[in-house]
């Protein structure tokens, strides 16, 4: 019988030890943080730290409307406008890089190495392959999601619940439990889509060159002849994952907190010294401004990265373990023995579980 979801949670143990403490190297640390940011494999973010201002004193900084009003209004405008087209070319762009680093996290955790650069080149059909997929799988989402929440909103305003919603207030609410109901049910449906696109398609697709389409023509037989153990698999990982957002929640509040004091301490400084300069709010204020807080935030989440390499490997190594008993190619690569010329004289080879039965 292939291996359970619960069985390879301690070989996705023993893997991490493996290739993260025997031996330690920081390089490899810095290069799966990187990785695993880029691939979005870390799942979880930190706090957000509110901190009290008191505007309503004498001297204090000036309300963010007020100092908006001070700007010209043709300025303001070309400043959105800029940054909302810049915000959608890096989203799509960190998509595509997103899509080629899940390919360069499978590698490395299957191989227990990490070389970006090298990767990076060979990966590249596969990265606009799964960038392809991704883009449909998000445009198909938000359709979906359009029709189950305006579709009825359309019907309940066409039959005038709205305009007399005191009269039809029993429609209106179970109506709103009912696409309430629906609209979980869907987001949990896509939610399932992308982790076994990313944890049993993109397998499929690194191994044999194939689309994701195609990819998912195949996965689809694996999973109406076992569909309690993929079942399993899917509860197992999402308990997993809610106690590995939880702890590293933790992580990145505690490290949030402490970088809040020196970022405090220079944000202060800051406006006292531009005060004190004659320094008024525009384009170039502004632009400073947003360009200092991605930099602190983009340090914030490779710290929170960093910190967490071991989650970042260990719940692909969870699919790898659980996918090679049932995709025989990843069974031979993840079990195939060390080459004889690198053993000593007359030492065995050491003993690796041997590839458990394929669909």
């Amino acid at each position: 019988m292939p291996i359970s979801a619960f069985d390879c949670i301690t070989l996705a143990f023993e893997h991490t030890k493996r290739q993260l403490f025997k031996p330690f190297r920081f390089g490899q640390w810095v290069r799966l943080a990187i990785v695993g940011l880029l691939a979005g494999e870390l799942g979880s973010g930190g706090g957000n730290l509110n901190v009290p201002s008191r505007s309503n004193q004498q001297g204090s900084i000036p309300a963010l409307g007020e100092l908006f009003h001070k700007i010209d209004p043709a300025i303001l405008a070309s400043l959105i406008t800029i940054l909302v087209i810049t915000g959608i070319v890096l989203f799509v762009l960190m998509i595509y890089v997103s899509s080629v680093m899940r390919f360069i996290l499978f590698d490395t955790v299957l191989t227990k190495e990490c070389h970006i650069r090298a990767d990076w080149s060979q990966r590249q059909e596969n990265g606009w392959q799964y960038f392809l997929w991704q883009v449909c799988l998000a445009l198909a989402t938000f359709a979906g999601a359009i029709i189950l929440i305006g579709g009825p909103a359309v019907f309940a305003f066409s039959m005038g619940w709205f305009q007399s919603a005191r009269a039809h207030m029993a429609q209106l609410i179970l109506t709103g439990i009912f696409v309430l109901a629906l609209f979980l049910f869907f987001i949990i449906s896509v939610a399932v889509v992308h982790v076994f696109t990313k944890d049993f398609v993109v397998p499929q697709m690194a191994f044999e060159g194939i689309g994701a389409m195609e990819a998912w023509r195949r996965l689809w037989p694996m999973l109406q002849a076992e569909g309690k153990g993929y079942a399993l698999y899917v509860i197992m990982k999402a308990i997993l994952t809610i106690a590995a957002g939880i702890t590293v929640a933790i992580v990145a509040l505690i490290l949030g907190l402490i970088m809040a004091v020196p970022v405090v301490g220079a944000v202060v400084a800051a406006v006292i010294a531009s005060k004190n300069a004659g320094l008024t709010w525009n384009v170039l204020t502004i632009t400073a401004a947003v360009a200092a807080g991605c930099i602190l935030f983009a340090i914030y989440f490779f710290l929170v990265s960093l910190i967490s390499v071991p989650v970042i490997v260990f719940f692909p190594a969870y699919s790898i373990y659980f996918f090679a008993a049932r995709y025989r190619p990843l069974s031979l690569a993840l079990y195939s023995p060390a080459p004889q010329s690198a053993l000593p004289q007359g030492v065995p080879p050491p003993f690796t579980p041997p590839p458990l039965p394929a669909v």
